[in-house]
């Protein structure tokens, strides 16, 4: 449509941590059109795979649920083999014309990994086991492993939820209203 504006939408961060033998990922509820907060409890992370697999996601959310439901899909005909299935996702991704314009970030995470998947072909597992999306990634993960360096003896969950918190503190695009799942 000439001169259409497409509203922009901004709304997430989401912060995965592996820590001690333990994972957890949280994200904010907040999701903002332009300037203007319009929802504060939106749930960002799923369980999937007989509650095996925790994801995140950040960007936008039609397009999320859509990847979502296919990452289940590859989840479950991979039998819960989280590697192979974000393979074969991001294979179809690139590839298929209806998903390939879907924008959207996925963090997906089992009990040994941690994986980062984008549209753009990337499947990317994190060196220290922190990864970060969305609007106030940057600002969630910076904390994260600042804890996980000088308060060893925080556990994951309580990592995520404190990080996640001064991200809200400093991204206009995030709210301190947090869910967090551990595995």
């Amino acid at each position: 449509m000439e001169g259409h504006k497409v509203k922009e939408w901004r709304s997430t961060t989401v912060l995965c941590v592996r820590h001690s033998g333990h994972v957890a990922i949280g994200g904010d509820g907040q999701v903002t059109m332009q300037d203007t907060v319009v929802k504060h409890g939106a749930n960002k992370l799923r369980r999937l795979y007989h509650e095996k697999v925790l994801v995140g996601f950040a960007g936008s959310a039609g397009d999320a649920f859509t990847l979502l439901e296919r990452f289940s899909g590859k989840l479950e005909e991979y039998q819960g083999n989280l590697l192979r299935s974000a393979h074969e996702l991001v294979k179809e991704w690139r590839t298929d014309k209806m998903l390939r314009p879907l924008e959207s970030l996925m963090i997906c995470c089992d009990r040994e990994n941690t994986l980062l998947i984008s549209g753009g072909g990337e499947v990317i597992e994190p060196d220290d086991g922190v990864v970060a999306i969305g609007s106030g990634g940057g600002y969630a993960a910076a904390p994260a492993r600042a804890l996980i360096a000088d308060a060893p003896h925080l556990d994951a969950e309580e990592i995520v939820r404190k990080s996640l918190l001064i991200a809200a503190d400093i991204c206009i695009y995030s709210n301190q209203k947090i869910n967090v799942v551990t595995l």
